[in-house]
C-alpha cells in the first residue's frame, strides 16, 4: 500500500510539474522559432505561468473542503492543458495556458506532497516521502530527452506540446484509479493549536521565497541559453534532461546523505552550490558554463523543496500542509520576480547576464536566513 502511494504521488508530480509546467523550457527555443514567442513574450509568459502556481498553491494552503477535488483537478488539469497548448497560438493564448496549468501544478504540488506525507506516515514508511520529491525531476529528464528527439526531428512546436501531452495522459492513466477521492484525505479528529510564526518560520519562508527567485530564471531559460549560444548544435537540447536527471540524482544523494549535520545546515549548502551554478552560467564561457549550471542548479532544484518541507515539519509538525501552502506561495512570488527582471534585462540589455547576477546574490542570501545561528 505504501509503495503504491508513493508511486502514484511520484507519477502525480512527474507530470503536474515536470512535464505539465517545466516542459515550457525545452519549448521556448521552438516557439520562438516558429515565432510565436520572442524572448521577451516568453518571459511573460512565463511570469504568467509562475503567477497561477502562485494562486494554486495559495488556495491549497487555505482549502478545508474539496480539497480531493482540487488534488484531482490539478493533476488532470495539467495533462489537459498541455494537450490544448497544441491546438492555440500566440503569448495571450499561452500565457493564459500557462496560467491555469500553473494553477493546477500549484494544488498537485502541496495537496499530493500533504496527501503522500500522511499516508506513508500513517503506513510506517515515512522515509519514502523524499522519494515523491524526484518526481518532477524524472518528469523533467524524460521530457527532456522527448524533447532532444522532436528537435533532431525538425517538429514544430504544436507538434511538440501534442507529444508533451500524451506522455503525461499514457502515465496519469496508470495511476489515476489510486489517487485519493472525496472524504479519502486524513482530517485530524481536533483543530491543532494556533501557529506562531518565530523568527526561524519567518526566515525559511523568506528564504525559500528567495530560492524560487533565484532558480528559476535559469531553469525557464537554460534551454535558450544553451540555443543562442551553440545555434544548430545537438548539445543544445541535452542541457534540459542533464538538469533533471540531476534534481533526481540529488534527491538520491539527499536521502544518502540524510544523516549528515542539520536540516537548515544542508538546506544552506544546497542554497549556495545553486549560487555557484548560476555565477557559472555567466562566468565560465562555452560548454563548461551551462553544464555546471545544470547540474548544480538542477541537482540542488528538489533538494530545496524537499529540504524546505521537512525544516518546516520539524519546525512545526502540526502544521505540514499550512506551511507547505504557505512556502510555495513564498516560492510563487520568487519566481514571479525572476521572469519581470528578466523582461527588464532582455529590453535594457539584450541579454540575461544581469539578472542572473541579481539571481545568484538572491541564493546566497537564501542560504545565509536559514543557516543555523549558532554556526553563523
Amino acid at each position: 500500500m505504501a509503495l503504491r502511494v508513493a508511486l502514484s504521488a511520484f507519477l502525480s508530480l512527474v507530470v503536474a510539474m515536470g512535464i505539465g509546467r517545466f516542459a515550457f523550457t525545452p519549448q521556448v527555443p521552438l516557439m520562438i522559432q516558429d515565432h510565436q514567442l520572442t524572448l521577451t513574450s516568453a518571459s511573460l509568459v512565463a511570469a504568467l505561468n509562475y503567477l497561477g502556481y502562485l494562486c494554486g498553491s495559495f488556495d491549497a494552503m487555505r482549502a478545508h473542503r474539496r480539497v480531493e477535488w482540487r488534488l484531482q483537478l490539478g493533476v488532470w488539469g495539467a495533462v489537459l492543458l498541455t494537450l490544448l497548448s497544441a491546438c492555440i497560438s500566440g503569448p495571450w493564448l499561452h500565457g493564459l495556458v500557462r496560467f491555469l496549468i500553473g494553477a493546477a501544478s500549484g494544488w498537485a504540488m502541496v495537496l499530493v506532497a500533504a496527501w503522500s506525507n500522511e499516508q506513508l506516515l500513517q503506513h510506517g514508511r515515512p522515509g519514502l516521502s523524499a522519494a515523491v520529491f524526484a518526481g518532477p525531476g524524472t518528469g523533467i529528464f524524460i521530457s527532456g530527452m522527448l524533447a532532444v528527439v522532436l528537435h533532431a526531428s525538425g517538429v514544430s512546436a504544436a507538434f511538440a506540446w501534442a507529444a508533451y501531452g500524451v506522455l503525461a495522459l499514457l502515465l496519469i492513466a496508470a495511476i489515476a484509479r489510486f489517487l485519493p477521492r472525496s472524504g479519502q484525505l486524513h482530517r485530524p479528529d481536533r483543530a491543532p493549536p494556533a501557529l506562531v510564526l518565530d523568527a526561524r518560520l519567518k526566515r525559511l519562508v523568506l528564504s525559500y521565497s528567495l530560492a524560487g527567485f533565484g532558480y528559476i530564471l535559469p531553469a525557464t531559460f537554460l534551454s535558450q541559453m544553451a540555443a543562442t549560444r551553440f545555434p544548430d548544435s545537438a548539445f543544445a537540447q541535452f542541457v534540459w534532461p542533464v538538469f533533471g536527471g540531476a534534481a533526481v540524482t540529488g534527491i538520491a544523494l539527499g536521502i544518502i546523505t540524510r544523516r549528515w549535520g542539520s536540516t537548515p545546515l544542508r538546506l544552506a549548502i544546497v542554497l549556495w552550490a545553486q549560487a555557484l551554478g548560476v555565477i557559472a552560467a555567466v562566468v565560465l564561457p562555452g560548454i563548461s558554463g551551462l553544464l555546471f549550471a545544470a547540474l548544480l542548479i538542477g541537482g540542488g532544484f528538489l533538494c530545496v523543496v524537499q529540504l524546505s518541507l521537512q525544516y518546516s515539519r520539524e519546525l512545526a509538525p502540526h502544521h505540514a500542509r499550512y506551511l507547505a501552502g504557505l512556502l510555495t506561495t513564498g516560492y510563487a512570488i520568487g519566481q514571479l520576480g525572476g521572469p519581470l527582471l528578466s523582461w527588464i534585462a532582455s529590453l535594457l540589455w539584450h541579454r540575461l547576464d544581469p539578472a542572473l547576477w541579481v539571481a545568484g546574490a538572491g541564493l546566497l542570501l537564501a542560504g545565509a536566513l536559514v543557516i543555523p545561528r549558532s554556526a553563523a
